[in-house]
């Protein structure tokens, strides 16, 4: 077969798929010291931008297959799509995300029948090392995405560990129909809307249906639940969604006991819901293992030993997450508020501002950067800070909270009481803000109604780390607050 990439004749052999020059002798490879790898958006040759959402999928699953391989760090998902359509030269991307080499590539796909096309570049000289073609039908995907993550180890001369060669080996033949629904599921679950985890939601049950085996789609429907009951999206309530999120990734690793994402999964509703640290630990420490490169593992693995009162270790979990995902605007923010609870107030500072930096318009960052900025005692600045955040948020009570807690310290104890009332008018059945409410009481004095609204959580299944907000500062002494540490199992955690 012959190809045509970037002006070189290339001729792939059908059995090895060496790479040959046009003078018949075997390339040799240039590559040299690469580390670090950024595989860049796939980009669909397909004239139906309804399709997208398949270069996408191929994109996210050759991030997966390479970043189970622990010598070799791997950019995740968030930061490389950034550079979707962006038109910015290799050596510009790479020094950007700090790697040493970039992948790039196309994906078409024909009815049943896809071809995957591949190349690597090696970023500082902008040297093209490899490129390769591959084509099957689409119930071989896996495989042939198997077999490029293989020959990019092996073009970095990256050394496998026995089980990273099996696991790139071993790749099960997948329900064409199931692996479709999967795709468009993680496409829309990675929107990170609310209306998008809900329709990733129904992909994922398609894909369940059609191939009840196939285990990412019950790790997706897992990641998807324990979204849909997270605070930041608050679509279910936290005892109706993680529930569902731990069932679907136990089937998970029922089916797939290899599985690293799943193994997150669980461990995210055994903190978050079960208040089960030791087992949650256990899951990370397995789920970090088998997926290295797994931005989120890390990430939520930082929380984890934030929840443990170890803010050393937790800091620089973050910071792992960081160097795999460096543009993920929620990595960055979450790094300045863990230092924000480890009273590292200027490196938090300093962080949030570096957030801001990428994206002015995400209202976390400016959560974080109010919140330290009332620590530190300057009012006014923290006040502006949060009023943005609450802004851009469309109302999130997390925001509204800080923002009462600023008024309060400005004196403005009427504004406070009007965004108390506006919080508890909002509450419902499924979701009370109870933590939140509980929060600007406490700012207000009125411990007996910081306390009630505490239990009120308690009771709704709080995710435990709110009890680490310097929210609560003012009655981490009160017996109440310290029998409710215990009965959340934070016992040795926040009591200092």
């Amino acid at each position: 077969m012959v190809e045509f990439q970037n002006g070189l004749c290339l001729h792939l052999d059908s059995s090895s798929h060496s790479l040959i020059g046009v003078d018949g002798s075997l390339e040799k490879s240039l590559s040299t010291s690469i580390h670090s790898v950024a595989v860049l958006p796939l980009e669909s040759l397909s004239a139906d931008p309804s399709q997208d959402y398949f270069a996408e999928g191929m994109t996210d699953e050759l991030i997966t297959d390479l970043g189970q391989i622990s010598a070799l760090r791997v950019i995740s998902r968030t930061s490389v799509m950034t550079y979707k359509n962006a038109h910015k030269s290799l050596p510009q991307i790479a020094r950007e995300l700090n790697v040493d080499a970039v992948v790039e590539g196309t994906v078409l796909r024909s009815g049943d029948q896809v071809r995957i096309t591949a190349q690597l570049i090696q970023a500082p000289q902008d040297k093209h090392l490899w490129a390769k073609s591959y084509e099957g039908d689409l119930r071989d995907t896996l495989a042939l995405q198997g077999r490029v993550a293989r020959a990019i180890a092996e073009e970095v001369r990256i050394n496998l560990t026995p089980h990273e060669e099996a696991a790139l080996k071993n790749v099960k033949i997948v329900n064409p129909e199931a692996y479709e629904a999967y795709l468009k599921g993680r496409y829309f679950w990675n929107k990170r809307t609310a209306d998008g985890l809900k329709t990733a939601k129904d992909y994922f049950e398609q894909s369940i249906s059609k191939d009840p085996s196939y285990a990412p789609a019950y790790s997706g429907l897992a990641d998807t639940y324990a979204l849909l009951g997270d605070w930041q999206y608050a679509v279910m309530p936290a005892t109706e969604a993680l529930p569902k999120a731990k069932a679907a990734a136990i089937k998970a690793l029922q089916i797939d006991s290899n599985s690293g994402e799943a193994h997150i999964s669980l461990a995210f509703c055994l903190d978050g819901f079960d208040w089960n640290f030791a087992s949650a630990g256990s899951e990370f420490q397995k789920g970090i293992k088998l997926s290295p490169n797994y931005a989120t593992g890390h990430h939520w693995y930082a929380w984890h030993l934030s929840l443990l009162g170890q803010y050393g270790e937790a800091i620089a979990e973050m910071k792992k997450a960081e160097t795999l995902d460096p543009l993920s605007l929620i990595i960055n923010a979450d790094l300045a508020e863990l230092l924000l609870l480890a009273h590292s107030y200027d490196e938090s500072i300093e962080q949030s501002r570096k957030t801001i930096a990428m994206d002015r318009n995400f209202a976390l960052a400016h959560n974080q950067l109010g919140q330290v900025l009332l620590q530190k005692h300057r009012i006014n600045e923290a006040i502006a800070e949060l009023q943005k955040a609450t802004a851009l948020s469309g109302g999130s009570p997390t925001c509204m909270a800080n923002l009462a807690r600023a008024f309060v310290s400005a004196g403005r104890r009427k504004e406070a009481v009007r965004l108390l009332n506006d919080l508890k008018d909002r509450a419902n059945p499924s979701y009370s803000n109870a933590p939140e409410v509980a929060m600007i009481y406490a700012a207000l004095g009125d411990r007996d109604e910081a306390m009630n609204w505490l239990q009120r959580g308690y009771q709704e299944r709080f995710n435990p780390g709110v009890l680490l907000r310097p929210g609560f500062d003012s009655v981490r002494s009160d017996t109440r607050f310290q029998d409710l540490i215990h009965r959340t199992g934070l016992t040795t955690t926040v009591e200092q």
